[in-house]
C-alpha cells in the first residue's frame, strides 16, 4: 500500500512567485508598510527583472504598499510586467505612478474601503458590491468612473436603481493570487497576527481568491507545529491558505511599519507612558490641531485622516482629553495615539484592533460622529480634492467612505501651501510670508467630496486653517472665524479665487489656540 504525504504549504519567497503565470490577477494586502508581504513583492519583482515574467498582470490593492522610494508595489513597476492596476491609494509609491501619470498602463482608483468591501462580494460570488459610496465623486462613471489616464477605457463601475435609491455598483471579477502578511503559521497553514499593527482585510480578500480559483500566499516571521496555536488567535484558517513563506530578512523584509522594526506598543504587548509621548511643537499645524480638537464635545466616534489630522490625537493626549472621544482608523485601528507618519495607520497604546473592512462597513453606514481630514483644493461649492491635483496622484484612499456619511466633517490644512511661514507671539497670528500655491480655487481639479452632496444631505461640513474657519452652508463658504492678528481683505480674501459669505456674526479664533 503506497501512503501519499501531503505536499508542504511552505515555500521559499522565489518558488512562491514563481507559480504566478502572465497575465494573472494579484491581489496585495498592506497600509504602507504596516500588513505588507515585502519579500513576496520584492521577489516577484526581481523575477521579471531576470526572466521577463510574468507579464501584463493586473494588481489589485485597497492601499499601497511602499516607502516613497522604491520598495512595496514600486518592486513591480517596471514596464512590461503590469497591464492594469486597481488601487485606494497611489500616494508612496512613486514608480508606478510615473507608469500611470505616462500612460504605461490602464489605471483605476476606487474608494479604499469599496475595495476591501469588494471582497466579500467576490467570495460569495455576486455580481458586485452595491454602495452609494461615491456618488457625485470621481468615482462616479458620470463624471470619471475612477479611471485615471486616456489608456483606460472599460468602465468598472455602473451607476444602478435599487428600491427607487440611486447606488453605484463595484463589478466583481475573478482574483488570482493573494499576497498577504502575518506573524506566525503552523504546519497546517493556520495564521496569526500577533506581532502585527493592523489586520487589515487579509480574511475576506483570502475567501475571495479561493472562490475564484485561486491561491493564497502568506508571508510570516515564524513556523510552529501544528495544533501550537490557539483557535482564537488564528486570522487566516489553514484551508485558506496555499502557500506560506517565513521571510529570510525579516529585519528589512517584515518590519512593523515603516519607521520601527518592531514596538509593542503597537500591536497591545506592552503599553507605552503617555508622558513619553512629546508634545507638537508651536506651529501653524499644532494651531489647527488644537482649532480642530475644539469641536470635539466628548462622546464620539472620531476618525483621524492623515498630515494635519495626525496631530489632533498628539493635541488630545497633551491636553488629557483622550478618554473622553473613541478616535479610530480606516485601518482598523481603534484608541490609543494614532502615530504620524511615517507610521500612519497604527496607534500607540490601540484598545482595539479590528478588521479593516468591518471598520469601513461602520463607517459607510454612518456610524461616525466626526472625521478630520485633510484637503489640497476646495471651490465655492465646497468642492474638495485630495486626489489628484497639480500632476501629483495620490488617490483618495479611504477618504470617500469616510465623507459621505459622516455627521461632522471637520477639513484641516494651511490656508495656502509652498513657503508659508508665520510667526506666534501674544496670542496673535503673523503671516510673514505667504504659500506659493493656493487652495481656495474657482474648480477644483477633480471631485474626491462633494459639497453638493453634503448640502443635500444635512451633513455639517468645516474648514479650519491656521488663519481662519469657513462652513458650509446652502452650497458656499461662510468665513465664520478669523484668526487673532489677521486681516481678512489682506490675508484671506487676496489669496482666494472667490469670494466666500461674510458671516455677519465673524468671530475671532480662540486665543489659546496661538499660546
Amino acid at each position: 500500500m503506497i501512503v501519499q504525504t501531503k505536499k508542504s504549504k511552505f515555500l521559499s519567497a522565489e518558488e512562491a512567485v514563481s507559480l504566478i503565470p502572465d497575465e494573472a490577477t494579484v491581489a496585495v494586502a498592506g497600509f504602507r508598510f504596516a500588513g505588507s508581504a515585502e519579500e513576496l513583492l520584492q521577489k516577484l519583482g526581481q523575477r521579471f527583472k531576470q526572466e521577463g515574467h510574468p507579464r501584463y498582470l493586473t494588481v489589485v490593492f485597497s492601499s499601497a504598499q511602499g516607502d516613497s522610494d522604491s520598495r512595496g508595489l514600486d518592486h513591480l513597476a517596471q514596464k512590461g510586467m503590469l497591464r492594469r492596476v486597481i488601487g485606494g491609494f497611489f500616494g508612496v509609491t512613486p514608480r508606478l505612478t510615473r507608469l500611470i501619470l505616462d500612460n504605461q498602463i490602464e489605471a483605476y482608483n476606487m474608494p479604499q474601503g469599496q475595495l476591501t468591501r469588494l471582497y466579500h462580494a467576490i467570495a460569495a460570488r455576486q455580481p458586485g458590491h452595491l454602495s452609494d459610496i461615491g456618488l457625485e465623486t470621481f468615482v462616479d462613471p458620470r463624471q470619471e468612473g475612477g479611471r485615471l489616464n486616456a489608456k483606460t477605457t472599460q468602465d468598472i463601475v455602473d451607476v444602478v436603481r435599487i428600491a427607487g435609491k440611486e447606488m453605484l455598483l463595484y463589478k466583481s471579477f475573478p482574483v488570482d493570487f493573494a499576497f498577504l502578511r502575518g506573524t506566525t503559521a503552523d504546519e497546517r497553514g493556520n495564521i496569526t497576527m500577533e506581532n502585527e499593527a493592523v489586520k487589515l482585510e487579509v480574511l475576506p480578500l483570502a475567501m475571495a481568491v479561493k472562490n475564484s480559483g485561486g491561491k493564497v500566499m502568506v508571508q510570516v516571521e515564524r513556523r510552529v507545529p501544528a495544533e501550537t496555536l490557539h483557535p482564537k488567535d488564528i486570522e487566516l484558517p489553514g484551508y485558506l491558505v496555499d502557500v506560506v513563506v517565513v521571510s529570510n530578512d525579516p529585519e528589512k523584509n517584515h518590519a512593523q511599519t515603516l519607521g520601527q522594526r518592531f514596538n509593542p506598543a503597537f500591536c497591545g504587548q506592552a503599553r507605552m507612558p503617555r508622558t513619553s509621548i512629546p508634545p507638537l511643537n508651536l506651529n501653524e499645524r499644532k494651531v489647527i490641531a488644537r482649532r480642530a480638537a475644539r469641536e470635539l464635545k466628548g462622546g464620539e466616534v472620531v476618525n483621524l485622516g492623515s498630515g494635519i489630522p495626525e496631530g489632533i490625537g498628539s493635541v488630545l493626549a497633551e491636553e488629557s482629553r483622550l478618554e473622553q472621544v473613541y478616535l479610530s482608523l480606516e485601518s482598523g485601528v481603534n484608541g490609543g495615539i494614532p502615530e504620524t507618519q511615517p507610521d500612519f495607520g497604527v496607534s500607540t497604546n490601540p484598545e482595539v484592533i479590528l478588521r479593516a473592512d468591518d471598520q469601513f462597513a461602520f463607517y459607510n453606514g454612518g456610524g461616525l460622529d466626526v472625521t478630520f481630514l485633510g484637503f489640497a483644493q476646495i471651490d465655492q461649492e465646497g468642492n474638495v480634492n485630495v486626489s489628484r491635483f497639480s500632476g501629483n496622484l495620490v488617490g483618495c484612499g479611504g477618504f470617500l467612505d469616510i465623507t459621505q456619511h459622516t455627521k461632522k466633517v471637520v477639513f484641516c490644512g494651511t490656508f495656502n501651501s509652498g513657503g508659508l511661514q508665520i510667526s506666534l507671539m501674544n496670542s496673535k497670528l503673523n503671516i510673514l510670508r505667504q504659500g506659493a500655491h493656493r487652495k481656495f480655487i474657482s474648480r477644483v481639479e477633480q471631485v474626491t467630496f462633494s459639497g453638493r452632496y453634503a448640502t443635500r444631505h444635512a451633513q455639517k461640513v468645516l474648514f479650519i486653517t491656521e488663519r481662519c474657519v469657513f462652513e458650509l452652508q446652502n452650497g458656499r463658504l461662510h468665513l465664520k472665524e478669523v484668526a487673532p492678528g489677521v486681516d481678512v481683505q489682506r490675508d484671506i480674501l487676496n489669496h482666494m479665487d472667490f469670494k466666500p459669505v461674510i458671516s455677519p456674526d465673524l468671530t475671532s479664533m480662540p486665543e489659546e489656540c496661538f499660546r
